[in-house]
């Protein structure tokens, strides 16, 4: 079985090289063109058709590189490509400075939420940049200055907490030390307490509640005495007893039985309509 590609060629006897010879193609004055495989970077509408291109669509286009179109020494490339329905050229190029595509001609880009913020910076001019980046630096050196002032307020109030922890713990200390002198010489001291922590602590403790009957009673006596009549008449008698003799209940039970006992087994043949046949005798 032959080979599909014929790896060895056939030259004549009378095959001479050196009179081969070798041709040059003209040199390209114009711009750099070359035929490129790419994908549309953006999803656009043809402007003759209405035919709509979507993202990552791919195209055979034409690649062209002017030599003259720079954005700070990056180069601009051009493409030209076809539309997929009524063949109208399509032409879109490099945007260095927004690091995306601009449509030239023959068709228009889609609308893209993500796009708007950058379509503010395409519309405005070099002005309006210039101020806008003023303006963005003096709100700037305003949130510092807030954020400056609020920390020195924090600082503030935290040394005035402080200082007030300090003389609080100065007291504490003071006091200490006199009620410790007072005990080494001999001399009884009565600690005030304040009303608010004398208040505080009584809500806090719980009181018995065969305190708080004795109270309620000591009062009620001594602001108004009972008389005898109404003191037995609100006491009740207790109920009557009965004393009659109750007849006495025998609990006596008869020791339990392990006797088997034979069950008869029943006849279900006779409801069934089956005889049995007598033995012979």
């Amino acid at each position: 079985m032959s080979e599909r590609k014929v790896l060895s060629k056939y030259y004549p006897s009378d095959f001479d090289p050196s009179l081969v010879g070798k041709s040059r193609a003209p040199k390209q004055t114009g711009p750099k063109v070359q035929t490129v495989r790419l994908m549309a970077p953006f999803p656009m509408q043809c402007t003759s058709c209405g035919e709509y291109i979507y993202k990552g669509r791919k195209f055979n286009a034409r690649k062209v590189t002017p030599v003259d179109e720079k954005y700070l020494n990056i180069q601009i490339y051009r493409f030209y490509i076809r539309c997929t329905r009524c063949s109208a050229e399509i032409v879109f190029r490099t945007d260095p400075r927004l690091q995306d595509y601009t449509v030239e001609k023959g068709a228009k880009r889609n609308t893209e939420p993500w796009r708007r913020g950058l379509q503010s910076e395409i519309d405005e001019t070099d002005e309006a940049r210039l101020d806008r980046i003023e303006r963005e630096q003096v709100e700037a050196e305003g949130l510092e200055e807030r954020n400056a002032m609020a920390e020195l307020e924090a600082k503030t109030e935290d040394a005035k907490r402080e200082m007030a922890v300090a003389d609080a713990l100065d007291e504490i200390r003071s006091r200490n030390a006199r009620l410790e002198k007072a005990a080494r010489d001999g001399v009884e001291v009565e600690v005030v307490v304040p009303e608010d922590d004398q208040r505080r602590r009584q809500d806090e403790e719980p009181m018995d509640d065969d305190e708080d009957v004795q109270d309620v009673v000591a009062g009620a006596s001594s602001n108004a005495p009972l008389s005898t009549s109404s003191a037995t008449a609100s006491i009740s008698a207790p109920p009557p007893v009965d004393t009659k003799p109750t007849a006495a209940v025998s609990t006596d039970m008869p020791p339990p039985s392990f006797k088997r006992i034979v069950k008869k087994k029943k006849d279900h043949s006779a409801l069934l309509g089956i005889k049995k046949k007598q033995p012979l005798v």
